[in-house]
């Protein structure tokens, strides 16, 4: 499409500081509504029916754009294919990045047995774990090792991103071996918050009990209303 603005990867990097965590937090949310028409044969949309889908104005979604430098044009909107392959390319889907899960427990292997890796782009390296009688073994394909050859491994193959679902307290010392090996991100599940300011790795603490009551809140808020329409 002619006229449309469009930043390269570099460039977007370097912006990064002033783009919003609420916008980045939005663009999954835009890549899947987008992968959705594609799959349905649209061929351009505009932000009023992307607002429709996403519960967002449609002024907020134009800023979010903007923030990488606009993706439409003024009488025509977006087109589909465009704005879906720009904002997979901003959330690095063919970087082809590389992964491990650190606990083989139920979390881990329900992972590692869902398909949300390889849509991304990311390939799933490995398992870890200290159980023996999971040590050898392999879990949808995915080979389970000891915890100790975790900074070895993860070294050797460079790998890209580390997932814990590890207990409580042994999430620690895993995610410091993770960023000793260089790993570049580590997505924690392991129901507490992890930092590591001495190293230079994106950390994304994850809280699914925090979803839930946020849930909560809303059903109370409704029954709070409708009690008051009685």
């Amino acid at each position: 499409m002619k006229n449309e603005k469009n930043l390269e990867p570099k460039q977007i990097a370097l912006k990064r500081e002033t783009v919003p965590s609420a916008v980045i937090r939005r663009l999954p949310r835009y890549h899947r509504f987008l992968g959705e028409m594609l799959k349905k044969g649209k061929l351009r949309t505009s932000s009023s029916e992307l607002s429709a889908c996403m519960g967002v104005t449609s002024s907020q979604i134009r800023q979010d754009l903007n923030c990488f430098g606009g993706f439409g044009q003024q009488g025509y909107g977006y087109n589909v294919k465009y704005l879906y392959d720009s904002i997979s390319d901003l959330l690095g889907v063919d970087e082809h990045f590389s992964v491990v899960v650190v606990g083989a427990g139920n979390l881990g292997r329900a992972l590692v047995f869902s398909h949300m890796f390889e849509h991304r782009g990311i390939t799933k390296l490995a398992m870890f774990d200290v159980k023996d009688s999971l040590v050898g073994t392999q879990i949808n394909g995915i080979p389970v090792y000891h915890i100790d050859s975790l900074l070895s491994f993860c070294q050797e193959q460079k790998v890209d991103i580390g997932v814990l679902t590890t207990p409580k307290d042994a999430a620690p010392e895993a995610a410091e071996l993770l960023a000793k090996a260089g790993v570049l991100g580590i997505w924690n599940f392991s129901n507490m918050e992890i930092s590591l300011p001495s190293y230079d790795v994106e950390i994304e603490n994850m809280h699914m009990g925090d979803s839930l009551m946020a849930l909560c809140y809303g059903l109370k808020t409704r029954k709070l209303l409708e009690s008051d329409d009685q």
